[in-house]
């Protein structure tokens, strides 16, 4: 994404330690000739097969309960895998995390480095907010760790590439945490496209409907507790620009530039990743967003949002508001016939999808299928049920690749911030998908 204020992120650097600095820290507006060389990578334990997987937790705030809790499911269950260190910058949720965990006092830590340094530490999952993703993922994996990294992967294209170069290099598994890309209806999704019961893919479309106008989305309930005493505020800012400590920034940090994009980075990327995953890991070639602040006047980001995203030989469509209750229907739509995955992005509820030729192909359709509307039974996800934090963990004992590994992490997430990018720059944004760099001038083909 755009508008980092770079001076700030390097002084940043500077500070954080060469470890850090090592793993390839670089400003979002880096140019191509100051790109760093690969950090030295450590290499990770080998774990048997009768080996527990010791976890170390970064960021233990809201969304990093649901990972400790089905880790402590496993542990308890079968003592596969087993917590071993925490990370957090305030006293509060540090205890909170030590308490869920059962580690002692030693194992809680405030400077991740510590953690990630950590020799009885396999895995590191990070669940901080996007403007750190980079820092807490490279610093993890040159300490050897494979990473569970909640999503979206990072704040800026650059980051992004970095990491999945970096996983590659060291033989990493690296999970970026969008649990769409482990449910049912998108591997299904991906062998009909395969099978050619669609054609040619042509276009998708697919989007989120909130509304929580009574406190507004990300507004998260500000606990009284959290004070420039017991919260390190110079740490939860980081790399982003340098603000007065203000604890409104702290816990709905969603809602402004320096930390997030907003609906791109919080909802969009659950679109993207899955249905990449369903028609094919690539890069964009162009990207067009455009919305508004319409309803909650309180943030920086839009609520109401959209992206136009042309690859080289279809197109993805994305709407979204958090200030309107209906989201988009997510559909697949080919050549010769379209693919009804479900009624929108976010409750993927249904049981069954349908495929329905079109016209000119019914004949075909038919004849190839057996049924003039193909019904595909799916399996949504169980209560209770955490099939990619599963996915993930079976993937650092088997080393095969997760359900959304590095790569494609790193392809969904150059669509995503350069639609939060275009958005704010008001601009068309191309990809150079050979030289991997966002550009403002079209491409010669």
């Amino acid at each position: 994404m755009a508008r980092r204020e770079d001076t700030t992120r390097r002084d940043f650097i500077k500070t954080v330690g060469a470890g850090v600095a090592a793993a390839g820290t670089v400003a979002a507006t880096r140019s191509e000739a100051s790109v760093r060389k690969s950090p030295a990578l450590a290499r990770g334990r080998v774990i048997g097969a009768n080996d527990r997987i010791n976890v170390g937790f970064v960021g233990c705030g809201g969304r990093m309960n649901t990972h400790i809790r089905r880790v402590m499911e496993r542990h308890k269950e079968g003592g596969d895998v087993q917590p071993v260190a925490v990370n957090d910058i305030w006293d509060k949720r540090k205890a909170r995390a030590r308490e869920a965990t059962g580690v002692d006092e030693r194992s809680v830590h405030h400077d991740y480095r510590e953690l990630c340094a950590r020799p009885d530490v396999d895995v590191v999952v990070i669940s901080s907010p996007d403007h750190w993703h980079h820092l807490h993922t490279m610093e993890a994996l040159r300490n050897g760790k494979d990473v569970y990294l909640e999503k979206p992967m990072t704040y800026t294209v650059e980051e992004a590439r970095e990491i999945a170069e970096a996983v590659q290099a060291g033989g990493r598994i690296l999970q970026v945490g969008s649990q769409y890309t482990s449910m049912d209806h998108f591997w299904k999704a991906k062998k009909a496209i395969e099978d050619g019961l669609l054609g040619d893919v042509v276009w998708a479309s697919g989007g989120f409907g909130r509304n929580r106008n009574l406190r507004g989305e990300w507004n998260y309930a500000i606990d009284a507790d959290a004070t420039d005493r017991t919260l390190d505020w110079k740490a939860f800012l980081g790399p982003a620009p340098k603000r007065a400590f203000d604890p409104e920034r702290y816990f709905r940090w969603r809602k402004y530039w320096d930390y997030s994009g907003g609906i791109a980075t919080d909802l969009f990327y659950h679109t993207v990743s899955p249905l990449l995953l369903s028609i094919g890991g690539e890069f964009p070639s162009r990207v067009t967003s455009s919305g508004g602040i319409y309803v909650q006047k309180d943030r920086e980001v839009p609520d109401t949002f959209f992206m136009n995203v042309d690859y080289p030989s279809w197109t993805m469509q994305l709407a979204c508001s958090v200030a309107s209750g209906v989201g988009a229907p997510l559909v697949i739509h080919g050549s010769q016939a379209t693919l009804f995955v479900g009624q929108n992005s976010e409750s993927l509820n249904n049981t069954q999808m349908e495929i329905v030729p079109d016209n000119e192909y019914r004949e075909e359709f038919v004849k190839k299928t057996g049924a003039e509307v193909l019904k595909i039974e799916v399996q949504p996800f169980a209560r209770g049920a955490h099939p990619h934090m599963d996915n993930f963990l079976e993937c650092v004992r088997s080393r095969k690749e997760p359900n959304l590994p590095a790569r494609l992490g790193y392809q969904a997430m150059a669509a995503i911030a350069m639609g939060v990018q275009s958005y704010r720059d008001q601009e068309v944004l191309f990809f150079d998908s050979r030289r991997e760099r966002i550009s403002r001038k079209p491409l010669r083909t």
